[in-house]
């Protein structure tokens, strides 16, 4: 896969999305790991086979970790991020895409402008090119 794809730019993005969660979550690593789990278990983002423990989420938040971060975290994670009233942004464009990627595949949206205007106010600015790219990326992997 080239390295400048979207999708590139989303698993490199993962580490951080993961990372920022874990940071803003300031609770123990363990209990931080379960919540990750057990919240995508709950609201049906993923099924982990095994709650990971905190070495894993750590090593889940390492710059190189980006293949190995399972889609259900990144898109747990961004689930979590945005319903924190800390209110936090990407801090990098592949984190944004990473966020964006989380977000389309998390809900079902009909078009561009409804996921959009789902996103809350403050990360509009900060998602809006990642998100447009998102949404290419999905429409382009869907069968004609």
């Amino acid at each position: 896969m080239p390295q400048g794809s979207f999708y590139a730019k989303v698993r490199r993005g993962m580490p951080a999305l993961i990372d920022q969660w874990r940071q803003l979550g300031q609770g123990d690593p363990e209990r931080l790991a379960l919540l990750l789990a057990e919240t995508a278990r709950v609201a049906k983002l993923g099924m982990p086979e095994a709650t990971p423990d905190a070495a894993t989420l750590a090593a889940w938040c390492e710059p190189e970790a980006g293949d190995d971060i399972p889609l259900w975290a990144a898109r747990t994670a961004t689930f979590l991020l945005v319903q924190m009233p800390a209110r936090p942004v990407p801090q990098s464009d592949d984190e944004a895409c990473a966020w964006a990627y989380s977000w389309l595949r998390n809900r079902d949206f009909s078009d561009f402008e409804t996921a959009e205007k789902a996103l809350p106010k403050h990360l509009q600015p900060a998602l809006a090119a990642a998100l447009k790219a998102a949404w290419t990326d999905r429409q382009g992997l869907r069968l004609v």
